[in-house]
């Protein structure tokens, strides 16, 4: 009971799930007690709810599964991830990545793979469940984590760095920050480095069965550096494509963000 407890926090999943009991239950016991009964008085039509439920119920157990077994959309609130994903990025996250979890409970129903270096994972945030963050995995368990001037290392290698210009970002000190090319074994993806910002160095190997996790956006993100590793139960799936985009500064989509997949 406890730990069913520490798992469960009231979002959308469970309000949806909760509207699916709720319909389901009318539309069964209707269909199973009553409305054979108003069939031989003549009538088809049940009363609200009843109505209510044979329309809708079908919708929202699809709605219902599609997004707690098959994908699950998600807004980007914040630019810990720039440059790879941008405020107002609109994401798809498959929630068969790293196995399936049931929407009330967070219980694990199957296995799914191991998270790999570079890959964007959404988790609940480790200091408060009813929270989702995003981040990518640069480190595994075992792994030996030392970040220090800039410069990410793993296991006491350095991890490659390709220079990739500048851009400018109105509000930073200096309003310039340096982008690069980051390569994680197979995986390459940009990153971007405030030279005016304080280092944040940090040594630290991850505990087994979790997941050190860092921003993109390397000075401007709230990430394992701070709060320590992530457990493997906490995470919700891997973030894979951008199907919509609203920048909110323009009133309008940037379609040139749609479609992209995530690095």
């Amino acid at each position: 009971m406890a730990q069913f407890l520490s798992d469960f926090h009231w979002d959308f999943a469970v309000i949806l799930s909760m509207a699916a009991l709720a319909t389901g239950l009318i539309y069964g016991v209707d269909a199973l007690f009553f409305a054979r009964a108003r069939r031989a008085a003549g009538t088809e039509r049940g009363n609200w709810a009843v109505e209510f439920s044979r329309s809708f119920f079908p919708v929202i157990l699809v709605v219902l599964i599609l997004r707690s077994f098959v994908v699950e959309p998600f807004r980007i609130p914040s630019g810990s991830m720039i440059p790879s994903l941008l405020v107002g990025d609109f994401i798809l996250v498959d929630k068969r990545a790293y196995g399936l979890r049931s929407p009330v409970g967070f219980w694990q129903i199957t296995e799914g793979s191991k998270p790999e270096r570079g890959d964007v994972a959404v988790f609940r945030f480790p200091l408060d469940p009813s929270k989702d963050f995003i981040k990518r995995v640069v480190g595994l368990p075992g792994d030996h984590i030392v970040y220090r001037d800039k410069q990410l290392r793993i296991n006491g290698e350095r991890i490659p760095l390709e220079a990739a210009g500048v851009a400018r970002v109105p509000g930073l000190p200096g309003g310039v920050v340096e982008r690069y090319i980051e390569t994680l074994g197979s995986d390459r993806h940009p990153i971007i480095v405030n030279p005016n910002a304080p280092s944040r160095a940090i040594d630290f190997v991850v505990p087994e069965g979790e997941y050190f996790v860092m921003g993109d956006n390397r000075d401007g993100s709230d990430d394992s550096r701070r709060w320590g590793s992530v457990p493997e139960r906490n995470l919700v799936g891997r973030a894979f494509f951008i199907w919509m985009n609203w920048n909110s500064e323009r009133g309008r989509p940037d379609f040139s963000r749609i479609g992209n997949t995530i690095p």
